[in-house]
């Protein structure tokens, strides 16, 4: 998908929900640093617990939701961020529920942001990368684009926040994280290393930096070669009327 022109995006407040700790640093983290060094607000919503990302025949969940959760905070920390929640769904084992919506809608709400960025549920698979989307992903993402548009809007969606103060909220931009199908490209050159600095907190996940690190500025030259960066990031970026 070829680059469109957009006016220029400079948030105040930035949301980012994922399925899994991780997701957000490895998609779009160059990008919400960029967003934190500009001044903005950047926070963090983890749908699920990351329960099962493990090949350590040692480790027990409990554990292992423990460590991911400190990951993740250390990895906020490393791209400037200001928060992080959880909303502890077992991991692979996410749908698209409207209590889920609820908890989003309530996130939005209460955060008030100017861009929510979130994977892009279309998103089902690459052949050009031997990648298969993870269903949670794509539940989380499509969970995501429902709660911005409409629920989080209409006042009479979950009424029951309304009158417990959540007021309606509208998103004026949404960045969805696609690796194969971007309209907008974001130069992550001088966030670079925060990026790294955050996927080196993913301990658990991560055995090999070294190759990892490879591996992601790699792909980061790549997509900046389709809009004239060193390093970016892309999205499909919609502003929504």
């Amino acid at each position: 998908m070829p680059a469109l022109e957009f006016p220029e995006l400079k948030p105040k407040i930035v949301l980012g929900v994922a399925a899994h700790p991780d997701d957000l640093d490895f998609g779009a983290s160059g990008t919400m640093s960029m967003f934190a060094s500009q001044g903005a607000e950047v926070h963090y919503l983890i749908i699920t617990d990351g329960s099962k990302g493990s090949d350590d025949p040692e480790i027990t969940s409990e554990e292992l939701v423990k460590f991911r959760e400190a990951e993740q905070r250390a990895a906020v920390k490393a791209i400037k961020g200001k928060s992080v929640s959880f909303l502890g769904y077992p991991d692979g084992m996410l749908e698209v529920t409207m209590d889920l919506k609820k908890e989003i809608v309530k996130a939005i709400r209460t955060i008030k942001p100017d861009v929510v960025i979130t994977m892009d549920p279309s998103m089902l698979y690459s052949a050009r990368r031997g990648f298969i989307n993870h269903p949670d992903h794509r539940a989380a993402g499509q969970a995501t684009l429902d709660a911005v548009f409409p629920l989080a809007r209409d006042h009479l969606s979950f009424p029951e926040l309304y009158q417990e103060g959540f007021m309606p909220h509208k998103t004026k931009t949404v960045l969805l994280t696609n690796f194969d199908n971007g309209n907008f490209y974001v130069d992550i050159t001088k966030t670079f290393d925060r990026k790294l600095a955050a996927l080196e907190a993913h301990a658990s996940q991560i055995s090999d930096m070294k190759n990892t690190a490879k591996f992601v500025k790699e792909m980061a030259q790549l997509v900046g070669q389709s809009a004239g960066y060193e390093l970016a990031e892309s999205f499909v970026r919609i502003d929504i009327r």
